[in-house]
């Protein structure tokens, strides 16, 4: 692994399209306002749901905080491993998280009985956290409002533990907990299937 292929930032936009594009993409329908309804995850019992949804829903963003956040997380973690996998490995991996969340949203919501829309590319962010994890376990991470660097194997065991912690005892209502950790899940099922074993420290 050479330190060009997991340092940050995007670099020249041709080593990176895919992360690149879903930053540009996401801004731009947020600051056009470009959010038509149909285009938001609904569950499957509200009579607005649709195909498209289990994509499109992560283009959209509620806040800049929420746009802002999810596309740092994007370039901070996508594009080192895009570079190490490649273009077209990242786009499978990337839209599996996405969709995989939206899957599990839509069976959380099904369970509680809630109609409401969901959106935001926080899914497929927690697999990309996941993957970052697996790849570079031991690098650094720089966390705002937390003092210390912290190693990426810890940091994402604390993330997804909290995210868990949060759905289970809905002390965050209107936050789609399940479906960060459904974006995890996808994401580990994934490069299960690719040849990673937990506890190993995959390279590909």
């Amino acid at each position: 692994m050479n330190q060009r292929q997991n340092s940050f930032g995007p670099g020249p936009l041709t080593d990176t399209p895919v992360s690149m594009g879903i930053i540009v993409i996401c801004a731009i329908v947020y600051f056009t306002r470009f959010q038509p309804a149909g285009l938001a995850l609904w569950p499957w019992e509200s009579g607005f749901f649709a195909p498209w949804q289990l994509v499109s829903y992560g283009f959209l963003h509620g806040s800049f905080n929420h746009l802002f956040f999810n596309m740092f997380a994007v370039w901070m973690f996508g594009t080192p491993l895009e570079r190490s996998w490649g273009t077209q490995r990242f786009l499978y991996y990337y839209g599996a998280c996405v969709i995989g969340a939206a899957v599990i949203q839509l069976l959380v919501q099904l369970v509680e009985g809630g109609i409401y829309p969901t959106i935001g590319a926080s899914g497929g962010v927690f697999g990309l956290l996941l993957a970052y994890r697996v790849m570079w376990p031991n690098n650094k991470i720089f966390v705002l409002f937390f003092p210390v660097p912290i190693s990426a194997k810890w940091f994402v065991l604390l993330y997804g533990g909290l995210e868990l912690m949060l759905g289970v005892s809905r002390a965050m209502p209107g936050i789609a907990h399940f479906a960060h950790l459904g974006g995890m899940i996808f994401g580990a099922l994934l490069l299960y299937r690719w040849g990673w074993r937990p506890g190993m420290t995959w390279k590909r």
